[in-house]
């Protein structure tokens, strides 16, 4: 079933909305909160929850042209959530190596002399992810977005972590550069 039918579903009220949501979408969202929280019964939960936000979401919102990536962002969201009630050590580890990874490239609010808006600093972000080829959009996001580590990086697209790494790393440096010539400090 199409996105725009799923929709529909969803403003009718109807709860067959919930169920080809999760026929379409249920293995790739729960993918997302598994690289967060590392347990498949708490990624089952956050799935649960993303159908019920969905559910309280839509209507008045109509992502019928992005289904997936308002439920990628909501699930993520509450990924993060769980992970910080929780607690976990390790995860609270990597989400701190990624924040600081990034820190490099993008600049903080206090560093920034006209307090821009984080909505065009995302739109920036956005714009220069799109300028990428499609391979270096796939492991920026993978690494960025979903939190995957390296390894898996590159054994699901078939090429070597150095490769994963020396990516990231120019994708990174090519964002920083990027951000200064659209006129961000950093």
């Amino acid at each position: 079933m199409d996105d725009s039918r799923i929709v529909a579903l969803f403003m009718d009220r109807d709860e067959a909305a919930i169920e080809n949501t999760s026929k379409k979408y249920g293995n790739a969202l729960r993918n997302i909160p598994y690289h967060i929280v590392e347990d498949d019964e708490t990624a089952r939960e956050c799935e649960n929850d993303t159908y019920f936000e969905a559910w309280n979401s839509i209507p008045p919102h109509d992502p019928s042209g992005y289904l997936f990536a308002f439920l990628a962002r909501i699930i993520r969201n509450i990924s993060i959530d769980v992970c910080r009630m929780r607690g976990r050590q390790k995860r609270k580890t990597v989400i701190t190596e990624l924040t600081a990874e990034m820190e490099e490239c993008i600049p903080s609010p206090d560093d920034t002399p006209c307090r821009v808006e984080y909505s065009e600093l995302g739109r920036a972000i956005s714009r220069y992810i799109r300028s990428l080829g499609e391979e270096k959009q796939v492991i920026f996001m993978r690494r960025y977005w979903h939190t995957e580590s390296v390894e898996d990086i590159a054994r699901s697209l078939g090429i070597g972590e150095s490769k994963v790494k020396m990516s990231l790393l120019r994708t990174r440096n090519g964002l920083k550069k990027f951000l200064m010539k659209e006129g961000y400090d950093l």
